[in-house]
């Protein structure tokens, strides 16, 4: 094979560990978010109620752009063609792109950061997810 030629073997495992540290750092800032929600609105009744409003609510909507990349990537991975690394690489480059905060606005970006600001398990979480992208 030539040496510029990525193996489509090792796409999938990279993607599958990239995949499962964005899941840990979703986690981390859907249970971040759900504590301010609280604090802030009320109590959330039910898991039910909590999967509604993770859905719906324009108060955990800045979540949504990760949460797609997450479906995203588990469709690459679940096709019944091979990975390819044009498609595995998009989808990390999606992520590097998507996981850069800032300090104004109100993207996911601006959340993003308030999130890393406040809360420790998203500062691990995020280092971990950048680790495992600049990883080659």
């Amino acid at each position: 094979m030539p040496s510029n030629q990525h193996s489509i073997s090792s796409d999938a495992p990279r993607l599958t560990e990239i995949r499962h540290a964005l899941v840990r750092l979703h986690k981390a800032l859907v249970d971040y978010d759900r504590v301010r929600y609280e604090k802030t609105v009320g109590a959330i009744q039910s898991p039910s109620q909590f999967l509604e409003l993770l859905m719906r609510d324009p108060w955990f909507a800045w979540l949504h752009p990760l949460s797609e990349l997450i479906v995203s990537m588990d469709q690459a991975l679940d096709q019944k063609e091979p990975l390819t690394s044009a498609i595995a690489e998009a989808l990390v480059k999606e992520a590097g792109t998507l996981l850069v905060p800032t300090e104004e606005g109100h993207t996911f970006s601006k959340h993003y950061y308030d999130a890393l600001q406040e809360e420790p398990d998203v500062v691990l979480a995020h280092g971990a997810v950048v680790q495992l992208i600049r990883k080659r």
